[in-house]
């Protein structure tokens, strides 16, 4: 038996295929808005609501059901003023274009950040300052960065520097980076309860674990007995990274390769899900 190809490609069929797609990339642009926030926890009390109600109206639970309606009603103007934070963040970045764009001027704001976090990495590693500095890359990091002091500065190697000299106000926590900019100094990360970490490393390398275990945050910690420089990411922990490994590493996971420049964010997201790729 032949099978109708006519019959399956069809405008009304490409349009349903396009539907699906648009809802599939909306809900995930929502997931990845979503993680490392409160709202979390909120939007699975949302799927739990959901599930209660369905069941009720299987079994026949009238007035489990007639509650649920209740909720329901008024969850759009909750959900409104719950969320209200991420609903801001994502029109801030649909306004920037962010959603849709990662162009060359992107990489050059990140090559400059690269520049501005090995000029104090170099000075801090050799003087045994202590640093733990975190960079925002897809999943949000707000619940971290309400803990800190807000700056919202431009990245230079001189203001890293001076935030963590000891006994200065803002050494003691986490600088967090996000936008290409130091967002908050003096933040605190989540504290990796592994067995796999060294015991001779301390709070800062259980705080980088910890934030890498949660989000895919990279993290840069500095040894302040040693002078040793470490990054995690993915609760992977590399230490001893040597100047040409680390700025290697940040090249690769903080840059667009030439090739997709012009791409836009839809072909980018594309490219994750299917190609099972980590973040260019």
């Amino acid at each position: 038996m032949n099978f109708n190809w006519s019959a399956l490609l069809t405008v009304q069929n490409f349009v349903r295929l396009l539907d699906i797609l648009a809802v599939w990339f909306v809900i995930y642009e929502l997931i990845v808005l979503l993680r490392g926030t409160k709202a979390v926890q909120l939007f699975r009390g949302i799927v739990v609501i959901a599930i209660v109600k369905a069941v009720s109206v299987f079994i026949g639970l009238d007035t489990v059901s007639w509650i649920m309606d209740q909720i329901i009603n008024w969850a759009v103007i909750a959900i409104v003023i719950i969320f209200q934070p991420e609903i801001r963040r994502g029109l801030e970045h649909l306004g920037r274009g962010s959603i849709f764009m990662r162009g060359k001027r992107q990489n050059e704001d990140e090559e400059r950040m690269i520049t501005e976090l090995d000029k104090a990495i170099q000075y801090m590693a050799k003087r045994r300052i202590g640093a733990l500095m975190s960079i925002k890359l897809d999943t949000g990091l707000e619940d971290y960065i309400e803990t800190g002091i807000a700056l919202d500065a431009d990245i230079t190697g001189e203001l890293l520097i001076n935030i963590f000299i000891p006994n200065t106000p803002l050494h003691d926590g986490a600088v967090i980076i996000q936008d290409n900019q130091i967002k908050v100094a003096a933040a605190y990360l989540p504290l990796s309860e592994s067995n796999l970490i060294p015991k001779e490393l301390g709070t800062r390398h259980r705080a980088a674990v910890g934030i890498s275990e949660v989000t895919d945050a990279l993290t840069i910690v500095i040894s302040e007995e040693t002078g040793e420089v470490s990054l995690t990411k993915d609760n992977e922990l590399m230490r001893g990274m040597t100047r040409e490994n680390y700025l290697r590493y940040f090249r690769q996971v903080l840059l667009t390769p030439e090739d997709q420049t012009h791409q836009n964010a839809i072909q980018n997201w594309f490219a994750r899900i299917f190609g099972g790729g980590p973040r260019k």
